[in-house]
């Protein structure tokens, strides 16, 4: 093992604080500051020093952080191989359309310097990515207990279709006139 031992969970915090401290974070992203590779370099020179504090000893050489370190990661055969595309065959796409490479970014976007735009990379030939849903599953799961919901209280009142309080006193819509008239207690019948 080349002299790696087993961690202690000290360690192991001390490297989970500096990745989620000391790393790029969302505070870059709500901050909108663009990433640099400066940036990029110091994040992994730090992780590097957290690492050397973590295993004084080294780490053996096939280790993947160490290869990442290194830049020499094979990732043949493994899952994460899948999902990174050579320059060569990149396409990039944003709304639909391919962006060319001969082309500039602002005959797609126009000449507004604040315009924010999501671009998509997908392998040459492949086509257009598929669109994101306008709403997502959750949102869509919450509207459609809504609409249930509203149904289901619509077939409720349609049920209670009650008229009996329309003989009450207070809805008599002529009260007021024989109030004012003053025949408000009158009756036909004779008693």
């Amino acid at each position: 093992m080349n002299g790696v031992k087993s961690v202690s969970p000290v360690r192991v915090q001390y490297l989970k604080r500096m990745i989620l401290d000391e790393g790029m974070d969302k505070k870059h992203v709500e901050a909108n500051v663009c990433v640099t590779m400066e940036m990029v370099k110091d994040a992994l020179d730090q992780l590097r020093g957290a690492v050397m504090i973590v295993y004084p000893m080294g780490l053996p050489p096939y280790d993947p952080i160490r290869m990442e370190f290194e830049n020499k990661e094979d990732l043949s055969g493994s899952q994460a191989a899948l999902s990174v595309i050579s320059e060569s065959e990149a396409q990039l796409w944003w709304a639909a359309k391919e962006l060319r490479r001969t082309k500039k970014l602002s005959d797609y976007v126009g000449k507004n310097e604040k315009t924010k735009i999501i671009v998509k990379i997908q392998r040459r030939g492949q086509g257009a990515p598929a669109r994101e849903p306008i709403i997502s599953s959750e949102e869509q799961k919450q509207l459609m207990l809504f609409y249930h919901r509203r149904q289901e209280e619509l077939k409720k009142l349609e049920e209670n279709d009650d008229d009996s309080c329309l003989n009450s006193p207070w809805a008599d819509n002529t009260a007021l006139k024989r109030h004012f008239h003053g025949v408000k207690d009158i009756k036909w019948r004779p008693r």
